[in-house]
């Protein structure tokens, strides 16, 4: 890297501007998205059920049905802030929280890691949102979650990845807890 500059600090992402020389020795800007990272959360009120939360997603102009999901804050372990994260939104607490994965959701111009976790045990309780959050819970059953998929009510990338991706793994996540 020949330099770096940050133009940009936000609430939930940073923006820089980085000089990069590559290997021929050509220079190019690269515009970076920095971000703490994130969380997305499947969970299991019971084996064939998942909590969905509607919110208003003002950039995509409509409310969507999701996984419950947010921001890390600085410092925080992901396994915490997923528990967090689903008690804000949603008012469960999670017995049992396991993680699935991480990923990189868009490593073409942003730093962000999304961690995926499958919460279960769950304890119903009220939600503490945030003073800018709307948010609606519901709990579905995985076929009708695939109906919201189907109708574009789910629409997120993340969430039909988490949906793909733990409905691959239920009979073992099942075997797991002792299913």
């Amino acid at each position: 890297m020949v330099g770096s500059e940050r133009v940009f600090e936000g609430r939930v992402f940073d923006v820089r501007l980085d000089r990069v020389r590559y290997a021929d020795g050509a220079e190019h800007r690269v515009d970076i998205v920095e971000h703490r990272g994130s969380f997305t959360i499947v969970a299991l009120p019971s084996p064939d059920e998942l909590v969905l939360v509607r919110q208003y997603r003002h950039a995509a102009g409509t409310a969507f049905w999701e996984l419950p999901a947010g921001s890390a804050e600085p410092g925080e372990e992901p396994s915490a802030g997923a528990a967090r994260e689903l008690r804000e939104e949603t008012g469960y607490r999670a017995g049992r929280i396991r993680p699935v994965g991480s990923l990189y959701p868009t490593p073409g111009y942003c730093n962000e890691i999304m961690h995926f976790f499958v919460a279960e045990e769950l304890t119903a309780g009220e939600q503490t949102l945030d003073e800018d959050e709307r948010i609606e819970v519901g709990i579905y059953t995985w076929d009708a979650a695939w109906r919201l998929v189907a109708s574009g009510e789910v629409a997120d990338m993340k969430t039909v990845l988490a949906l793909l991706w733990v409905e691959s793994k239920r009979g073992e996540i099942a075997r797991a807890f002792g299913r």
